[in-house]
């Protein structure tokens, strides 16, 4: 579509959009198709379209006005999990598992700059050639990222984690083979325990997913924070829950809030658990000071390739926001992180448990880590499908105080439990 059919497209939204705000009864989806259809039809410029083009057409304004305008079939699609969008011209989507390249194609990069600044107008962010990059959220939760121009060369850019529509549990991990019943047994009853659990893994390896089955383990009686950039956590079987995201500053730079004054806040209202949506830099140190300060029991994310990587990882967050000694940082990671569950997406797409070790202290400056359950790839796997499970180290958890305290009746301690 050219530039003078976009035009026409816009003024056509505008028109209905008054319509619809100065009527004098509320219209419901149908009324609004209708008014919009008369609209096309009355327009000289446009020509003539058969009846599927229009009826394309009345759709296309009709999303841009209720909806993410061309983009909103890619979300209605539940069998789509991702939105690459890398210039108006050049789409890719992740459905089932599977990236392709789409047809579609946005009308100038003028329209992509519009949905671009609806869709963070609606969560008060802002992105402009000052400042080019932005995390925000649709109404449903899913994560957008975008770029624009100086720094992204191919014109705007943006990415779309769908949010799916109902909140994943540990039954839905198990049936995808994600982890087996035993292990997820064990962590609920690590969760039950107030062990402080960190989720680590790469992009898409399922991290958030994964936190918010953890979560359905948390008892509905306890007071629950969580803190994110951009709020993404589906926690349904909480009752007391506050749910905290950060803010950006205002065009002088002035108003931010961020995930360091969000934990700080969150320490003075009574919190039983603190929930971390992800790390990334410097408030990992108020995340460990929380949970070495009483606060048990809570979880967060981070990206790292493995365990060892993602604990080095959290020294070097902490570096960005303090001056501690560097023994000073490993011994607030290893007194406050209990276990480590590392995620993986492996090469048939699937997601998987791919490791849990607990953190036992320091020793001679190194982590000691005690490894529990290990992903073990079968000999009749293939290049399309992987087969394979976790398997039992045969260690049992040695810090067992918060097992004892919590009267959980499972000793861990034997191995007969795993």
């Amino acid at each position: 579509m050219d530039h003078t059919k976009y035009d026409l497209i816009k003024k056509i939204v505008e028109k209905t959009t008054d319509y619809c705000i100065n009527g004098n009864q509320a219209l419901k989806g149908d009324d609004i198709r209708e008014y919009i259809l008369t609209c096309v039809e009355k327009e000289e410029t446009i020509g003539y379209l058969s009846i599927k083009k229009k009826s394309q057409l009345v759709e296309t304004i009709y999303n841009s006005i209720n909806g993410l305008g061309p983009l909103q079939p890619l979300i209605d699609d539940d069998d789509i999990t991702e939105i690459m969008i890398n210039s108006e011209k050049e789409i890719f989507i992740e459905k089932n598992g599977q990236i392709s390249k789409i047809d579609f194609q946005f009308e100038s990069a003028e329209s992509l700059r519009d949905l671009i600044q609806m869709i963070v107008s609606k969560v008060n962010r802002r992105v402009n050639e000052s400042k080019p990059m932005v995390d925000a959220r649709l109404e449903d939760g899913s994560r957008v990222s975008i770029l624009l121009p100086p720094i992204a060369l191919k014109g705007p850019t943006m990415t779309i984690r769908k949010f799916p529509k109902e909140a994943m549990t540990m039954e839905k991990l198990i049936e995808y083979k994600s982890l087996d019943s035993k292990t997820a047994e064990i962590l609920k009853k690590l969760v039950l325990s107030k062990y402080n659990i960190f989720i680590s893994g790469g992009t898409s390896s399922g991290k958030t997913s994964f936190l918010n089955a953890l979560s359905n383990f948390i008892p509905k009686k306890e007071r629950v924070i969580t803190i994110e950039d951009s709020a993404e956590l589906q926690l349904v079987n909480i009752e007391n829950l506050v749910k905290l995201e950060t803010r950006e500053g205002n065009t002088e730079g002035k108003g931010e809030i961020t995930m360091r004054d969000l934990i700080k806040s969150s320490l003075r209202m009574r919190p039983d658990r603190i929930i971390i949506g992800e790390v990334r830099g410097g408030e990992a140190l108020e995340m460990l000071q929380a949970m070495n300060t009483g606060h048990d029991g809570s979880i967060s994310t981070g990206h790292g390739n493995s365990i060892k990587d993602m604990l080095s990882r959290l020294e070097t967050m902490v570096l960005t926001g303090t001056e501690m000694p560097m023994q000073a940082i490993k011994q607030q990671i290893a007194s406050a992180i209990d276990v480590v569950i590392h995620l993986g997406r492996l090469r048939d797409q699937s997601r998987r448990v791919l490791a849990v070790s607990e953190i036992v202290g320091l020793e001679n400056q190194e982590y000691m880590i005690n490894p529990l359950f290990t992903f073990k790839e079968e000999k009749n796997s293939t290049k399309e499908i992987l087969i394979g499970s976790l398997v039992y180290s045969g260690n049992p958890i040695k810090n067992i105080d918060k097992l004892k305290l919590s009267a959980v009746d499972l000793a861990l301690g034997d191995q007969n439990d795993f």
